[in-house]
């Protein structure tokens, strides 16, 4: 069992960013960009070497997963980089053995698969809301670790990300969701239901990284206060642990074109009104 990833203390919002000055969002988006292009080429070996890649992301609510996935994924192609954020089981798959439903989204050869959530669900919400009996989590943490084995056996890159986020950040983000009505559909029943079970969360975050932080598939954990901050620190350690070169890339270069018909046409067009 791993001991390089201990439990991450509780603090404060000022504890975690009181000597940190504040990104400004120029300097935000330049190191942005420039891990983008880093992702671009990573991306352009992973599809030529065939590398299977395995990305989770977990956290409580409002821990900035959502974020952190989008500024991995918004400048790579859908077709490498696959979001997976299931829905609750339905009634067939809460039959199958509990972990059946996540083999079906695990990378083939030249893909990255990205978690919004995964099997720990059922160490965290599914524990901590009563959704599984104490056996069900017990054989859980028992287990995953030799799935995870598994995968990495079979070839798989897997990156585990736990974002840490202090309770007086968590709520302002979710009276945030409240009040944003761009971000009311982020904010779940479950949400409400959660959010005085702090400590309960935090039991089961501990004992997850009791037994699944492990030498081959450690827990890495990263301090979301700060959005930008986090986004650039993950986007940066997926970088330094997925191995990439930069492949040669034949410059494009756009033939001269000529265009004889005109862009004009007789057909009755419905044109959207211009109201901006």
């Amino acid at each position: 069992m791993s001991k390089k990833n201990p439990s991450p203390k509780t603090q404060t919002a000022d504890e975690v960013l009181s000597h940190k000055p504040a990104l400004s969002e120029k300097t935000y988006q330049a190191e942005l960009r420039k891990l983008h292009i880093e992702l671009v080429k990573m991306q352009r070996w992973v599809q030529e070497r065939g590398l299977k890649v395995c990305i989770v992301f977990e956290g409580r609510d409002g821990a900035g997963k959502g974020g952190t996935i989008k500024a991995l994924t918004e400048r790579v192609s859908p077709r490498t980089f696959r979001v997976v954020a299931l829905p609750a089981p339905t009634d067939r798959e809460k039959t199958q053995m509990y972990l059946q439903r996540y083999v079906a989204h695990l990378p083939a050869a030249g893909e990255v698969v990205v978690f919004d959530r995964s099997w720990y669900n059922r160490a965290g919400v599914e524990r901590v809301m009563g959704f599984c009996t104490p056996e069900q989590t017990e054989a859980f943490l028992h287990g995953a670790p030799q799935f995870e084995k598994a995968m990495i056996d079979s070839g798989i890159i897997l990156l585990k990300y736990w974002l840490e986020v202090t309770p007086e950040e968590q709520e302002r983000r979710l009276r945030d969701r409240i009040d944003d009505g761009r971000k009311t559909w982020k904010l779940s029943p479950m949400d409400i239901l959660s959010f005085n079970r702090w400590d309960d969360y935090t039991t089961a975050r501990d004992e997850m990284f009791k037994y699944t932080d492990t030498e081959f598939s450690p827990w890495f954990i990263a301090h979301s206060e700060d959005k930008k901050r986090v986004r650039l620190n993950v986007l940066s350690h997926i970088l330094a642990h997925v191995p990439y070169e930069d492949l040669p890339q034949e410059k494009v270069k756009l033939p001269k074109r000529k265009i004889k018909v005109s862009s004009n046409t007789e057909h009755p067009l419905r044109i959207v009104p211009e109201k901006f």
